[in-house]
């Protein structure tokens, strides 16, 4: 019975000198490393880069909405103009206001081009870190949570959050997956072929 107890203690001890030793990696790493990603990266109203003045029939144009909320958030000036084309036709033209330019990033290559960009991502937490080869650990499937910083109060309007759906998931706290690999240097990055945002 003694031996029994002694061989209970013994290997008690050595699974818990095993998990003991067994190396946690630093959360703080993937965090920085997700952040680094980030890094130029801004969210922007148009999923591509429009040209501007731009014009939309407020008939049957379903910009308009869209439009229209840019306009009332300040940062669009329109102006009906009546149009001869197969008829009387009314079309809204829409152009940067003078606040409008402030936050208006054009298109390097695309003269006249742009998008109203705002923010960047920032990774707050990691919520679960799994090795994809648990004996070569060098590669993670991380899932963390990320907020948008830098986000200015024309995109929290109720009429630019209805406009831009994705707009009010931009301003909350939000979870994605990456995935991390380990550089010969030691240090982490984000593999962007597997990772989302």
């Amino acid at each position: 019975m003694r031996e029994r107890i002694v061989l209970a203690l013994v290997l008690t001890g050595l699974f818990a000198y095993a998990t003991g030793c067994k190396k946690e990696v630093d959360h703080g790493q993937f965090i920085t490393a997700i952040n680094k990603s980030f890094e130029g990266r801004h969210e922007c109203v148009f999923a591509e880069p429009i040209k501007l003045p731009v014009q939309a029939d407020p008939s049957s144009d379903d910009r308009i909405r869209v439009f229209e909320a840019l306009t009332d958030a300040g940062l669009f000036l329109h102006v009906s103009e009546e149009k001869k084309h197969f008829g009387a036709k009314q079309l809204n033209t829409y152009d940067l206001s003078d606040k409008g330019h402030s936050s208006w990033a054009p298109e390097a290559n695309h003269p006249g081009y742009g998008n109203f960009c705002f923010g960047h991502f920032n990774a707050t937490a990691v919520d679960k870190a799994t090795p994809n080869d648990s004996a070569n650990p060098t590669q993670y499937t991380v899932h963390y949570q990320y907020e948008t910083l830098g986000i200015p109060e024309w995109v929290r309007t109720p009429e630019s959050m209805r406009a831009f759906p994705k707009l009010a998931a931009d301003t909350s706290i939000q979870s994605a997956t990456a995935t991390l690999i380990k550089g010969t240097d030691g240090a982490w990055a984000v593999d962007s072929s597997h990772s989302t945002p």
